[in-house]
């Protein structure tokens, strides 16, 4: 039998929306060029590989062009598979071992609640080009790990917004988080969007990663530790956020597996 491999939708309740990710647990090691050619096979924004280690997993997170340090949806699909295909007792906690160091998920009912490291920003003085490329006035630029997170007047030009993808590939930092408040009356407290041409993805559906940095941006804003969110994709995707200070996150979502295969060979 081969290598299964399961691609989830995560973010969301609903097939065909939020952000895929497939998931592999490995039964046996592979080489780094492997995986990063089955992350590329799959042409998803990542592919996550899971082996068991110790009282864990051990986690690695692939786009189809190069391995990234941290990924929150393909961390939630991760979670969801080890549970849903009994790799883990329903009453067990998934603990991941990654670049990012341990990552812990549990389950609360429909949710899957993660422990990540929060990421905090710098105000900056970004360059002209960036407004240009996004096609909007930015209202307040700060900087992360992750690339520029940019305020923007309303929710609807989040929304709307249709960068230039080649102009935004010519910026020294070219991985863009645009976020803002919502509209009075929405159930949401904020919404984003997430452009990553550095990470060869031009839009993320649903990141996890970017909601490290939002909850501690929108938390000095808004006074509060919980917020509902939402990444207003054209596949879009809901996340829980709790911060309540320190260096940790709490990001909460839902997933539903859409597809089961099996890879025929496992050579290079």
């Amino acid at each position: 039998m081969g290598q299964i491999i399961t691609q989830v939708d995560a973010f969301t309740n609903t097939p065909f929306a939020g952000n895929p990710a497939a998931v592999c647990v490995l039964l046996a090691p592979q080489s780094d060029r492997w995986m990063q050619n089955v992350a590329q096979e799959m042409n998803l924004s990542e592919t996550a590989f899971l082996i068991k280690q110790d009282d864990g997993f051990n986690l690695r997170w692939f786009t189809p062009t190069v391995e990234v340090p941290l990924c929150g949806h393909a961390t939630l699909a991760s979670a969801h598979v080890l549970w849903s295909e009994a790799h883990l007792l329903p009453d067990e906690i998934a603990r991941f071992y990654t670049k990012s160091g341990v990552l812990i998920a549990k389950r609360q009912v429909n949710w899957i609640e993660l422990d990540f490291p929060v990421n905090h920003s710098q105000a900056t003085v970004a360059p002209e080009e960036l407004g240009q490329a996004l096609g909007v006035e930015c209202k307040s630029v700060f900087q992360n790990s992750l690339g520029y997170l940019v305020e923007v007047e309303s929710e609807d030009l989040v929304r709307q917004m249709q960068p230039n993808f080649q102009q935004l590939k010519m910026l020294p930092v070219s991985n863009v988080l645009v976020t803002s408040l919502t509209d009075s009356n929405s159930e949401y407290d904020f919404v984003s969007r997430f452009f990553a041409p550095g990470f060869g993805i031009n839009e993320d559906p649903v990141t996890g990663a970017a909601h490290c940095c939002l909850a501690p941006f929108w938390r000095d804003r808004l006074g509060k530790d919980e917020f509902l969110a939402y990444q207003a994709s054209s596949r879009g995707g809901v996340v829980k956020v709790r911060y309540t200070g320190g260096d940790r996150v709490f990001l909460a979502g839902q997933a539903v597996t859409v597809l089961r295969g099996e890879l025929i060979t496992n050579k290079q």
